[in-house]
């Protein structure tokens, strides 16, 4: 790749003449610059190459690639060290990957803050890692074209070495670490086009999966440490509820208990191991002050999201929708609802933390490492630097490890009882204890005209705000992105259009949940359509296809998938097709469901899923993540959901809030889509198609609607 000399005044003019590669300046803050700055001199002096926060190179030829993004299965423990491999042409084989530690440079640039979530890992880092790798390499090209006495433009980078291409001779990176240490950061590098990767688009092996087949990969559970004791919570039952009197006793008599003590979610029961914690916790004699949310139930809320559903604010207004549908040929009205879910992750909660008077470590699977950092400050006075966040492997997050009440306990119980304390929740504390995904009712309403086509939609939308969580906030405008987001930016070229949003919030507390509101909204504007279609004698392919009119990428989805599943001819004798089509996170999703009617439940037997995600960083981690996106909007479709009654959730384990099983499990094909746009995100954009495809399926079965979740006949 050509290299060039040039001041930031000649970039921009450069950058606009050059075919071969992007040339850039360096994105860094003062904050960024500083800690390259002194993360390079403390690694010179062990003779290791540290041209910036991310990524180290030592004398031993090892690349090691920090990575601030929590891995909870995604695989961004081995896709963002490929944006670093690929520009600084490291050997894959000798890349380590790493987690970061807490620092605002690890920021993810969408957020301005280390966090993981909104499908951002890749969208976010494009550039800055990408950047990084390339700052590397111009660095070890400049220390190998001194090395040898020769010009730089001379010289060329490949696979871990620089080569000269004159003489023939070339070094390992190990072999020019010490000299790259002391060269300065350019201010300008290139930037690989599509065209010259050699890492990115392949499929590469997870870098994760030795640690994790061997079990040497540390997840919050395994956290070891001298004199560690271990916790668990009692917590009021009801939402709201407090601590009254406390007869903590027969908890302190069981052998290996060393305290009982309250902390702002309850009491807390320390030990010498979890058995003995969760014994002592069972001996608690507790008298709860359940507070106001002990009437409430399923029933009184969803009556009162229907008695609010059509006072909301009105988030998007095309045309005329009112009217459209007061003066219609013919007019299709159904209510779609959707329960709250629990995140269910295979690992519960669980944080270690050991606070001491000057300083405190905090060891926890977390989504949201500045927000750990934060409130580990806030609760123990400490500054910044005195207050560390190790991050270790996630078993599964989906949005529930960015919250902190898990950090809190350890936090609060390591200060009061004056050691590290690892506070391990139960199966039964994490599905009583969630913040759960919103339940919903949904009003709907269409019009077509004498062709049978729509010209009319409106959704009216009540339900509770994850942005706005406090019941008493003001009101949120219908443009709430944790509630209509899948509903507000309706695809299809439909001339009147209303959406409305009303913010009716409980006690119940609700969070984000893999995919947000397009996880429902999806489920309920795709089913609705399927109703549109058989409403106008219109095949459901053929009607997405002839609406979708410029989401070019959104239909090409649709054809893709279709055509992979054989939209156009029969299904085997005994099963029915669904489809469905969902843009959200940037990325475009089409999904086709085969299914069956067995015992009066379906069975999904197939599902066909085509995704545009812009250019592709690993195609196994897509295939991957749409294969796991498929079976958790699955497990919700068939069998999720959360009843409230008298303030609490009834549900408490998997016997009752069951997963789907390997033998439920259906075949899954996954096709890409070829791109060149920038990268969407791949983690939630599979979960929203599913739950419709499998309901229009039913559907298709049936000849009734699927207009509730869980499905059933």
């Amino acid at each position: 790749m050509p290299r060039l000399a040039v001041t930031r005044r000649e970039f921009m003019r450069i950058s606009a003449a050059l075919g071969g590669g992007l040339l850039i300046g360096i994105q860094l803050d003062n904050r960024a610059r500083a800690d390259a700055a002194d993360a390079a001199t403390a690694a010179a002096a062990d003779g290791m190459f540290t041209p910036n926060v991310w990524l180290t190179i030592t004398p031993d030829d090892v690349v090691s690639i920090r990575v601030a993004s929590s891995e909870m299965g995604q695989g961004v423990m081995t896709a963002l060290p490929m944006l670093i491999a690929e520009e600084l042409d490291a050997d894959w084989d000798t890349v380590r990957a790493e987690f970061a530690p807490i620092n605002p440079a690890y920021a993810n640039p969408i957020f301005g803050r280390q966090q993981t979530g909104g499908s951002t890992a890749i969208r976010g880092y494009w550039r800055t890692l990408r950047e990084a790798g390339a700052v590397g390499r111009e660095v070890l090209l400049t220390a190998a074209a001194q090395t040898w006495g020769v010009a730089v433009e001379s010289c060329h980078a490949e696979r871990g070495q620089v080569s000269h291409g004159n003489s023939g001779r070339s070094l390992r990176y190990g072999a020019l670490a010490r000299r790259a240490a002391g060269l300065p950061v350019p201010e300008s590098v290139f930037l690989k086009e599509p065209s010259q990767f050699t890492l990115l688009g392949r499929a590469m092996p997870r870098l994760d999966i030795p640690a994790k087949v061997d079990g040497s990969a540390g997840f919050g559970s395994d956290v070891k440490l001298p004199g560690l004791l271990t916790a668990t919570v009692a917590r009021c039952p009801v939402f709201g509820g407090s601590v009254g009197k406390v007869n903590d006793k027969r908890a302190r008599s069981v052998a290996g208990v060393r305290k009982v003590v309250v902390i702002s979610s309850g009491i807390a029961v320390v030990a010498d191991h979890f058995w003995a914690a969760r014994q002592g916790r069972e001996a608690l004699e507790i008298d709860w002050n359940p507070g106001p949310a002990a009437r409430l139930d399923s029933a009184t809320i969803t009556a009162r999201l229907a008695e609010r559903a059509d006072s909301g604010t009105v988030g998007r207004n095309d045309g005329d929708a009112e009217r459209a549908l007061a003066s219609a040929n013919r007019r299709l009205e159904a209510v779609y609802e959707v329960p709250y879910l629990a995140h269910a992750c295979m690992e519960p909660m669980n944080c270690t933390a050991d606070v001491r008077t000057d300083s405190c470590d905090i060891w926890v699977p977390t989504q949201a490492q500045t927000s750990v950092h934060q409130t580990a400050m806030r609760l123990t006075g400490l500054p910044a630097d005195k207050v560390r966040v190790h991050t270790t492997y996630l078993g599964g997050g989906f949005g529930r490890r960015g919250e902190q009440d898990f950090v809190i306990d350890a936090i609060e119980t390591s200060r009061a009882v004056g050691a590290p304390v690892k506070v391990l929740w139960t199966r039964e504390d994490d599905i009583q204890h969630d913040f759960y995904r919103p339940a919903t009712y949904n009003r709907l309403a269409a019009a077509l005209d004498k062709q049978g086509m729509p010209v009319a939609w409106r959704h009216r939308i009540a339900g509770p705000s994850i942005s706005q969580r406090d019941a008493t906030a003001r009101e949120t405008s219908g443009s709430d992105f944790s509630a209509t987001e899948g509903a507000l930016n309706l695809p299809y070229a439909i001339p009147n259009i209303l959406v409305s949003y009303a913010r009716v919030n409980s006690a119940v507390p609700v969070g984000y949940w893999r995919s947000v509101a397009s996880s429902q909204n999806a489920f309920i504007t795709e089913c609705f359509l399927d109703e549109v279609a058989a409403a106008g004698g219109k095949d459901p392919y053929a009607l997405r296809r002839a609406l979708l009119g410029e989401q070019a990428r959104l239909r090409a989805v649709l054809e893709l998938a279709a055509a992979k599943a054989d939209w156009g001819s029969p299904a085997a004798a005994g099963r029915f097709r669904g489809i469905a089509v969902a843009e959200s996170f940037r990325s475009y999703v089409a999904q086709v469901a085969e299914v069956s009617i067995a015992g009066g439940q379906p069975r999904v037997h197939r599902v066909v899923c085509a995704i545009d995600c812009g250019m592709t960083v690993n195609p196994d981690t897509i295939a991957a993540q749409m294969e796991s996106a498929i079976v958790f909007g699955l497990t919700a479709a068939l069998k999720g959901e959360i009843s409230i009654a008298d303030g609490r959730v009834v549900q408490s384990n998997f016997h009752d809030y069951p997963l789907l099983g390997f033998d439920e499990c259906p075949d899954i094909e996954v096709y890409i889509v070829p791109s060149e746009a920038d990268p969407g995100g791949v983690g939630e954009p599979g979960t929203p198609p599913i739950a419709p495809a499998v309901a229009n399926a039913v559907f298709a079965a049936t000849g009734n609607p699927v207009r509730r979740l869980p499905i059933r006949l």
